[in-house]
């Protein structure tokens, strides 16, 4: 075999090592078993019986061997200085190649006691340069027990195994990088959870005192009201009665649920009116009220106030609408068209209505005005056939777009 094509054949293995290189270390994301591969692989390239990958330590200024090939126990894991008295510190501070052929000859150097333990009389350092970074990772070097003198061809086998690895190292800290950023992330997602269930729990105790509260409240005026003979008194008392409870309906309803801005408006009209029903006590064959609603989720704010506002109109029907004593008052909650951005409320009675003076605010009617005129929305009422309201409510965007919703019904009540 001629000495060109054993030179051919030499540098074929080293190109075909450098390829299986990168992609074994593709594949592997332990950086120390790529150190490792990285140290064995070199050896065998240029026939050494040693090898070791040294990493730059800025707080201790040191180069750490952090993988080899072919040592004894105790040599990985030791540490030689980042200057020029080690053929590592050498290439590191030059950031060029370092060969010694003959360390024994280098005065300058002062080798680690490791050095003569294994017979170690040439070597070939690299420095590994990641990409973007200020400083380089380290030093790879090859080391040989036989005085050898090493070519460009060797130098080139190691700096471009030495950049292989080098972006090895770059991908190694990149998926550390994203793997700390997904853990912490993770912290976050269990932060945030725990919160939110902290936060339902003080929503839910919330929700239970305000409702107890009103709830208080309410039995302190019905007690009140036991103990006042005035007839005007009674109906202030009675009207302050009944909004209060209707405001314990709202979180009556929203116990068991996250405190949130919205609503399901038809579940608590349909909710309300069976309070309404069981607080009247009209006995049967009297008065009738009837309640059917679809789904609507609407801002809480609009749907206190509409709270209110049926509440009010429903007890003006039961007091004032059906001097018979009998009669009938329908709620009903449908979409427009089919179209869930807005919805029809229908509040009606078949009493015998009411003729309103212009711009009054008895009958309940400022009352009823200045609820809808704080949600932004419009009343109109009409009382020639029973009494019918007609009220336009905008929803909030996270609710959904316009809301219609039309209450007819009311006989004459207190302002």
């Amino acid at each position: 075999m001629s000495h060109d094509g054993a030179k051919v054949r030499k540098l074929l293995r080293q190109q075909t090592a450098i390829a299986r290189f990168g992609s074994f270390a593709l594949r592997e994301a332990d950086l120390q078993k790529v150190l490792t591969e990285a140290a064995r692989v070199c050896a065998e390239g240029l026939g050494v019986p040693y090898a070791k990958v040294c990493r730059y330590r800025a707080a201790e200024n040191d180069l750490y061997i952090e993988a080899g090939h072919g040592w004894k126990a105790g040599v990985i894991g030791t540490v030689v200085c980042a200057d020029p008295t080690s053929p590592q510190g050498r290439a590191f501070i030059t950031g060029e190649p370092s060969i010694c052929n003959d360390v024994r000859k280098d005065s300058n150097f002062e080798l680690p006691e490791f050095y003569a333990a294994h017979g170690i009389v040439s070597t070939v350092d690299v420095v590994i340069h990641v990409k973007n970074d200020a400083r380089p990772y380290g030093v790879l070097e090859i080391d040989n027990d036989r005085q050898h003198d090493y070519d460009q061809h060797d130098i080139d086998f190691l700096t471009g195994f030495a950049n292989v690895l080098a972006e090895a190292v770059a991908t190694s800290a990149r998926t550390a990088t994203l793997q700390n950023t997904i853990e912490q992330m993770k912290i976050l997602v269990r932060d945030k959870d725990r919160l939110l269930i902290q936060k339902n729990v003080l929503a839910e105790e919330l929700q239970h005192r305000v409702r107890n509260n009103l709830q208080l409240v309410y039995g302190m005026l019905n007690k009140q009201l036991g103990d006042t003979v005035d007839k005007a008194g009674q109906r202030g008392i009675k009207a302050i009665a009944r909004r209060v409870s209707t405001l314990a309906q709202v979180y009556d309803h929203l116990l068991g649920a996250e405190m949130t801005r919205t609503i399901d408006f038809g579940s608590y009209i349909k909710s309300l009116c069976l309070h309404l029903a069981e607080i009247q006590g009209a006995p049967e064959g009297t008065v009738t009220l009837t309640c059917d609603s679809e789904p609507f989720i609407v801002d809480l704010d609009a749907a206190t106030a509409l709270g209110i506002v049926v509440t009010e109109v429903v007890t003006n029907s039961y007091d004032h609408a059906f001097p018979g004593g009998k009669g009938l008052i329908v709620v009903s909650v449908q979409s427009v068209d089919s179209d869930l951005s807005a919805m029809t409320m229908i509040l009606r009675d078949d009493g015998e209505g009411f003729k309103p003076q212009a711009e009054s605010k008895r009958h309940g009617l400022g009352l009823v005005r200045r609820l809808v005129e704080q949600v932004g929305g419009t009343a109109s009422l009409d009382s020639e056939n029973g009494t019918k309201w007609t009220i336009k409510i905008p929803v909030s965007p996270s609710a959904m777009p316009d809301a219609i919703v039309t209450i007819a019904g009311a006989g004459q009540a207190a302002a």
